[in-house]
């Protein structure tokens, strides 16, 4: 049936790819200089930080299943769908919030108390990550609404993640320019005569994402479907005239919880994230404290991770075909384990620039296999695809949280300076957080040769917002990712 579908126009691919550019752009400052804003910049103490970072993880993980549930039963604004509605609400909080974020408080003097900052900056990022998680659901559950091919999943994913990684690429080239132009020796450390930078650095993040957003909701069309068919009571019939079963399409988010591979993804997506995120927040980190390098590498090293990402997002599409979802994945894993080889035994000051691509292609890898295995997963039960993205954005986003702040809380130097042990501390980090959390998604990958990720039961009601029949379930294995 999916191969009757005809594919997505390359036009409608590239505005649908850019819905998610001012998230991109916005996720690559917080992730990557939110840790070293405040921390080294604003001068507030290395918990504290941690703190403000696990408020804004834990906000955005407890918003995207709410927004997943109310995005897939809600009707969209007139004739608007539901998810460029959605969508549009979470743009609009983004972009009035985020440059508060990288601000310090209006009005305040260098030695405010860093309680009026955490009670300053805390409703900005609530407001912030809420919009976030508002434009990564409801962009995410376009992706088998738009196409239906679990190989065109596989290029709409990549056309995504691409444009992630150019949105990345587009951050660091910034800060690269705003750090040669700064009057002040490039080669100085960080401190608070860069606030002028990361303020202009969130003002044009904005201002780009802003003219992506209007390009997304210009030119994709979300398919519209008329109340009948969101909406089934005991009268519609479970198999209609042309002789198609419904009930594999009409999962409900009752019905995916009591999914076994429902849980296994979403550990899997989590050590994905996990992986790239963490990385992602603490490679500043470890160039500044570690290998001593000057500020301007904080944009060089992430500019050569991404551009590898970039290059290896485009042969995902052939590389699937020809060894399949779970040998790709096992690819990236591989890359990140070599990559936390090298950083353990080996001195890399000279080499960082080769270790960077490992990181990046093996990120990029990972995470477009994970989210490919994620729209497989949903297939066609596309009405209540909201629901499991942000579901397995809620794992992912608490665990980065957590994660951080109990990195933040084990760090040797209680003060608002580093000291001697930092360096050796964010070396271990490093290592830690992409070498061990491979080898837990290693596992998890061994584990789908025993348990194939498959829905594994046919709801004979299977309908949203179904009676108590739905508990009637018959045995059924279908859909398996390989």
């Amino acid at each position: 049936m999916s191969d009757e579908v005809p594919s997505l126009p390359f036009c409608a691919r590239l505005s649908y790819a850019v819905g998610h550019f001012l998230n991109d752009l916005c996720a690559s400052m917080w992730f990557t200089y939110l840790l070293v804003y405040y921390h080294t910049v604003l001068a507030i103490n290395n918990y504290n930080a941690g703190i403000l970072l696990l408020i804004g993880q834990v906000a955005d993980g407890f918003c995207t299943p709410l927004i997943g549930y109310e995005s897939d039963r809600t009707r969209g604004c007139g004739k608007y769908g539901k998810r460029k509605t959605w969508h549009l609400i979470g743009s609009t909080c983004v972009i009035l919030s985020f440059p508060f974020i990288f601000n310090p408080p209006v009005g305040t003097s260098e030695g405010v108390s860093q309680w009026i900052e955490l009670v300053y900056f805390i409703p900005f990022i609530v407001i912030f990550q809420f919009g976030w998680a508002a434009v990564q659901i409801s962009h995410l559950s376009l992706i088998p609404e738009l196409v239906a091919n679990k190989h065109e999943r596989v290029e709409l994913t990549a056309f995504r993640y691409a444009f992630t990684v150019v949105a990345n690429l587009a951050v660091y080239a910034i800060v690269w320019v705003l750090f040669r132009f700064q009057t002040d020796d490039v080669n100085s450390s960080l401190g608070r005569q860069d606030i002028p930078l990361f303020r202009t650095l969130a003002l044009v993040v904005v201002g780009i994402g802003f003219v992506t957003t209007m390009l997304f909701h210009i030119g994709t069309r979300e398919k519209l479907r008329n109340e009948e068919e969101q909406i089934a009571d005991e009268h519609t019939p479970i198999i209609d005239s042309s002789g198609k079963c419904h009930s594999q399409h009409m999962l409900s988010w009752k019905h995916w919880l009591k999914e076994f591979s429902f849980y296994h993804v979403a550990l899997l997506y989590m050590c994905t994230r996990l992986m790239v995120n963490l990385s992602q927040v603490y490679i500043a980190m470890y160039l500044t404290y570690t290998l001593l390098l000057p500020k301007n590498y904080i944009a060089m090293i992430p500019l050569v991770m991404y551009i590898s990402g970039l290059l290896s997002s485009f042969l995902m599409k052939p590389v699937n075909k020809c060894i399949g979802r779970n040998m790709t994945y096992f690819l990236g894993i591989v890359m990140i384990l070599v990559f936390a080889y090298w950083l353990w035994f080996f001195q890399i000051d000279n080499s960082i620039f080769g270790a960077a691509v490992l990181l990046g292609s093996g990120s990029a890898t990972i995470l477009v296999t994970s989210l490919s295995m994620t729209a497989d997963l949903i297939g066609e039960n596309t009405q209540s695809g909201a629901f499991v993205y942000g579901a397995m954005s809620f794992t992912d986003k608490v665990a980065n949280g957590l994660g951080v702040v109990i990195i933040q809380g084990l760090h040797p130097c209680k003060t608002q300076t580093c000291c001697a042990q930092c360096g050796p501390f964010y070396h271990l980090v490093m290592v830690l957080v992409t070498g061990c959390i491979a080898c837990v998604a290693l596992l998890l990958l061994g584990a789908t040769r025993i348990w194939p990720i498959q829905i594994r039961n046919r709801y004979d009601s299977g309908l949203i917002g179904s009676s108590p029949n739905e508990k009637n379930a018959q045995s059924g294995d279908y859909r398996t990712i390989n």
